[in-house]
């Protein structure tokens, strides 16, 4: 009896230990799953960041080539200033130079504006004025 016993018990210690390997490698399949869905997680994670690394690359080159872009611009709008000024300064220039200013007085003059509407508009005094009309005056006779 003794041996059926120690059988008996041998046999249940089989089976327990079979339970547990089946239970073990249950365990076990159970984390390779996981295991396989971290790494294809993971595989995702640095694909994505692939994707943002080159977007950020290409984003830093149209900064970079818009900077550049904004100061040609800029240099372009300092070249068209200094321009703008000189035009500015050779028509203030023309505007004051004697010609100019006697063809204006005659002008007006001969449009029939009085010698206070032209000295006005011309930043001259009125006897100014008049001495200009009067030069004209005599040369047409």
């Amino acid at each position: 009896m003794e041996l059926q016993n120690i059988i008996l018990l041998a046999t249940l210690l089989e089976i327990l230990l079979l339970a547990v390997v089946v239970w073990f490698f249950l365990r076990l399949k159970r984390s390779e799953h996981l295991l396989l869905s971290l790494r294809d997680k993971q595989e995702e994670f640095v694909s994505k960041l692939n994707v943002n690394a080159r977007l950020e690359h290409e984003m830093l080159a149209s900064f970079e080539e818009r900077q550049s872009q904004l100061l040609k611009l800029a240099e372009e709008l300092e070249e068209r200033e200094l321009q703008l000024q000189n035009l500015l300064r050779q028509a203030d220039e023309l505007s004051r130079s004697p010609r100019f200013l006697r063809q204006l007085v005659l002008s007006g003059h001969r449009q029939g504006r009085s010698v206070q509407t032209l000295s006005r508009s011309t930043g001259l005094s009125p006897d100014e004025v008049e001495l200009i009309i009067d030069q004209e005056t005599p040369a047409r006779s």
